[in-house]
């Protein structure tokens, strides 16, 4: 079995009945093929604005009065934060209502960041777990060794009111790394490339897992960049093997054991001005993870090999991810806004990288350069570390973690025919504003890169990475 496999015959519900041997589960060894469908429990699932959105109005259309079990229920509100008009205030209210209602434990409110980089941080995503939320880049999670996906609204109150799920086994397209990459190419120009590859139609409900000795080379940063931008293929997940930089990190951030109220406490103390910690961290946990690793001459649908150190700055042009070139390809077309931040490219990394490369410039003054960390976390590390003054130095304009612009809902929404360059997931027509607007997607060293100059700028080539 692939480790999607693996991971979802572990989560086979006890009660669910295998059609083909007509016994329960529980009496034999789960096993899962591609294409069979199943029924299974989750670890966790994720919800946000939806809770308040479709979901409870749905909830309550059923005449549903509890929630399976709210210890598996992770909220937190993160696409209008703070909320832009009435609408969004209400939702929110909606969300917060149902979640104090039914006592949803993991509730992180409105103040900890975008959910797929906060989630991580926590120590949510775990490997081997299965985690579903109300958003479709739960993929991102992938980059932990734990099989996520993104489910609809309808499929939520399922959930909450059974605690589980039924899902078609995915075929797997396995990907392996080789090589190194150059400097200021990161996860964002990989994934970039893979849909040039690919395009949005390419890998229709495969899970993609990624291995090779060239994993070692990408970050967990990256890695959660690749996972999450699978879905722009059509795959239902994207999942990372693991090894010894996931392991660090893992340990770093080992699975939650109090409730945000406490979690809160913690944050308060470790962001005192004379602390020597720069944020919250949780307490390193000595275990060695326990990886999900694929059988060995497994039969994957298909098996594609990438040479990191061929792949270069790539750029996805408006209306399409997958309308891919190398930005070295691509006239200078000036720019109206630059976006650095969304759970794709907000994290630390890709300000530490931004920073490097504006430091000393002037973003010129007919250009919006919107800068949003994904995670409180981050922010708090970023602002410690002297970066948020870099960028307001430079012109910049930080604003607190949020979805914000990504989905033109406030913080940098388009105006008619202005152009873009986000480190966003999507730049569909009128995504992130005005029908006419135009949005390229790329990494944060091109967004950065592109900020200072004005225009669609290439990021320079240096002699190390970061």
């Amino acid at each position: 079995m692939s480790i999607s496999d693996k991971i979802l015959a572990k989560h086979i519900s006890s009660t669910y009945t295998n059609k083909k041997n007509n016994i329960e589960t529980s009496k034999i060894e789960k096993s899962v093929t591609p294409g069979e469908f199943i029924q299974v429990s989750v670890d966790y699932i994720m919800v946000h604005e939806q809770l308040g959105g479709r979901i409870a109005p749905e909830f309550q259309k059923l005449g549903l009065n509890h929630i399976w079990d709210p210890e598996q229920v992770v909220f937190i509100l993160d696409h209008w934060v703070p909320p832009p008009d009435v609408r969004a205030a209400k939702m929110h209210q909606r969300a917060n209502t149902f979640a104090e209602k039914y006592h949803i434990k993991w509730n992180f409110g409105q103040n900890q960041g975008i959910c797929h980089q906060v989630l991580p941080e926590k120590g949510f995503a775990q490997p081997g777990r299965l985690i579903v939320g109300s958003d479709s880049h739960t993929t991102t999670y992938g980059a932990f060794n734990c099989f996520s996906t993104g489910i609809g609204a309808t499929d939520v109150v399922n959930l909450f009111a059974t605690g589980e799920l039924w899902f078609v086994v995915p075929e797997t397209i396995r990907v392996n790394f080789h090589g190194n990459l150059h400097s200021n190419v990161l996860g964002k120009d990989i994934v970039l490339q893979m849909l040039r590859d690919f395009k949005t139609d390419g890998a229709i409900y495969d899970g993609f897992e990624f291995g090779g000795e060239g994993i070692s080379q990408i970050s967990i940063d990256s890695r959660m960049t690749i996972s999450n931008m699978v879905v722009e293929m059509g795959a239902k997940n994207g999942i990372f093997e693991g090894d010894k930089l996931l392991a660090d990190w893992l340990r770093a951030h080992p699975p939650p054991t109090e409730a945000p109220s406490t979690l809160q406490t913690i944050l308060q103390k470790s962001a005192r001005p004379n602390s020597s910690k720069t944020s919250y961290s949780a307490p390193i946990s000595p275990n060695t993870p326990r990886f999900i690793s694929p059988e060995k001459g497994y039969n994957y649908k298909k098996t594609l090999e990438y040479d990191l150190s061929e792949i270069e700055p790539m750029i996805a042009r408006p209306y399409s991810p997958d309308n891919v070139i190398p930005v070295a390809e691509m006239e200078p077309i000036e720019i109206d806004e630059a976006f650095l931040g969304s759970c794709t490219n907000g994290r630390l990394e890709d300000l530490r990288i931004a920073a490097r490369i504006v430091k000393n410039h002037t973003v010129p003054t007919d250009v919006k350069f919107i800068v949003i960390p994904a995670s409180r976390d981050i922010y708090l590390k970023a602002m410690h570390e002297g970066l948020l003054e870099i960028f307001v130095q430079a012109g910049a304009m930080v604003e607190y973690p949020t979805c914000g612009p990504c989905i033109g809902g406030h913080m940098g929404v388009l105006g008619p025919d202005e152009i873009c360059i986000s480190s966003s997931n999507r730049n569909f027509k009128g995504r992130m504003g005005d029908p006419s607007s135009q949005t390229y997607l790329a990494s944060s060293a091109t967004v950065a890169a592109s900020a200072i100059t004005g225009h669609i700028t290439s990021p320079p080539q240096e002699k190390t990475r970061i």
